[in-house]
C-alpha cells in the first residue's frame, strides 16, 4: 500500500511544492538507504563500503587512491579512511603506498572482494525493483527529473 509523505511524516500541508518535493525526497533516500542496509547486511558490508567495492571494480585491475573513490562515492561525507579500514580488514581490498605521494595509498579490490561484489549482483537487481516499484520507464523518467533538478 502506498503512503503519501503527508501521512508518513503526519503533516497535513506544506509551504510549496517546492518544499514537499525536498522533503519527499529527504525523506525518501533515507528510506531507501535503510533497505540497503538491511540487503547488504548477509554479506557483512554497508552500502557506502559496497559503494568503495564497486568503484574498485570499475577501475580494475588498476590502483586508485583514496581521494579518487572520495570524489566519486555517492556520499561525498563518507569516512574513507575508516571505510578503507573496514574493508581492509575483511580482506576485499589491499592497500599499498603510492610511488608518486608518500602521504597516500594506492588500493586495489582483492579477489574476495570481486567475489562478494559477484554474489551481491545476482541478488541487487531484484532487490532494487522490489524498493522502487517504478516501471522501467518510470525510474528513466524519474532517474532523468533527479538529474534535472541538479541542473
Amino acid at each position: 500500500m502506498m503512503m503519501k509523505i503527508e501521512e508518513e511524516i503526519k503533516q497535513a500541508r506544506f509551504k510549496s511544492a517546492y518544499q514537499k518535493v525536498a522533503l519527499n525526497l529527504i525523506y525518501t533516500a533515507n528510506w531507501l538507504e535503510s533497505k540497503q542496509q538491511n540487503f547488504f547486511k548477509p554479506f557483512g558490508i554497508t552500502s557506502s563500503q559496497y559503494n568503495i567495492l564497486r568503484i574498485l571494480r570499475g577501475q580494475h585491475p588498476n590502483k586508485i587512491s583514496g581521494v579518487e573513490i572520495k570524489s566519486r562515492m555517492l556520499d561525498k561525507n563518507s569516512d574513507i579512511p575508516r571505510l578503507l579500514d573496514r574493508l581492509l580488514k575483511k580482506n576485499l581490498i589491499t592497500k599499498s603506498p603510492s610511488c608518486s605521494d608518500k602521504r597516500a595509498a594506492d588500493i586495489i579490490i582483492t579477489p574476495e572482494g570481486l567475489d562478494v561484489l559477484l554474489q551481491i549482483d545476482s541478488h541487487i537487481d531484484d532487490s532494487e525493483k522490489k524498493n522502487i516499484r517504478l516501471s522501467k520507464e518510470e525510474a528513466c523518467q524519474l532517474s532523468n527529473l533527479l538529474d534535472k533538478c541538479r541542473g
